[in-house]
């Protein structure tokens, strides 16, 4: 259950932070989304969060995700987490992003259930900025090509980038790896196609966000710096 005092005063932090950083970077803050993720908080606590202002949120899992869809207040809805192919048809018509698509394989689904459902569905591409074996994306050298290859999939637009860097002390220590993310991200925003838009660069979570808005990112996604630590359930 929310403590909203504990979370008025850090939203209000938060927003203050996120213009400091925009004005830094050359944008204003209505330039960057803030994306609330709401992996194993309650509906009541997320609710007050869209109630004070929030209009993105995310989350991790599918189970999760589909137990409390019917009982958000109205918000932006996207799935952040890592995707299995075979949940894709269970949150398809749902959300209206999804984050960390990693594979050629996993779009193809994504296109596949969407045009199932007569619907088109935005993407971003994960990319392994830190070229790290624990985890999914593809690498840098590897995007040029498999951007074009997914955006030739039906009922498919890539909406942009999103890249986890590796775990560092430092609010400030990925800033190269940021950097690296912003150059791949103005290098294919010339690459425009019908179903390639290239909007969002997703990058930065609560331990490094406002590095991350320095460097281009203009969607964050922030857990604990709003909600607190989590409270692990069996969802």
């Amino acid at each position: 259950m929310i403590n909203r005092e504990e979370f008025d005063k850090k939203y209000t932090e938060i927003k203050e932070n996120i213009e400091k950083a925009a004005i830094l970077a050359g944008k204003h803050s209505d330039d960057i989304i803030l994306l609330a993720a709401t992996k194993t908080q309650d509906i009541e606590t997320i609710n007050y969060a869209i109630e004070s202002g929030i209009k993105y949120i995310g989350e991790n899992r599918v189970q999760e995700f589909t137990a409390k869809r019917d009982f958000y207040k109205p918000v932006h809805k996207h799935f952040i987490g890592h995707l299995q192919t075979n949940k894709v048809k269970d949150i398809i018509k749902d959300v209206e992003l999804i984050h960390s698509v990693d594979s050629y394989h996993l779009a193809s689904e994504i296109s596949k259930q969407a045009q199932k459902n007569g619907l088109v569905s935005n993407i971003l591409l994960e990319v392994n900025i830190g070229n790290e074996e624990s985890k999914s994306g593809f690498l840098s050298h590897e995007l040029n090509e498999n951007l074009y290859k997914i955006a030739e999939l039906p009922a498919i637009c890539i909406k942009g980038l999103m890249a986890i860097p590796p775990v560092c002390e430092t609010k400030d220590g990925n800033a190269s790896y940021f950097e690296q993310m912003y150059k791949l991200f103005i290098d294919n925003s010339g690459k425009i196609k019908d179903n390639i838009s290239m909007d969002i660069l997703s990058m930065g979570m609560s331990d490094d966000y406002e590095c991350a808005i320095k460097c281009g990112a203009n969607l964050v996604r922030l857990g604990t710096a709003l909600f607190g630590r989590r409270i692990y359930t069996n969802i």
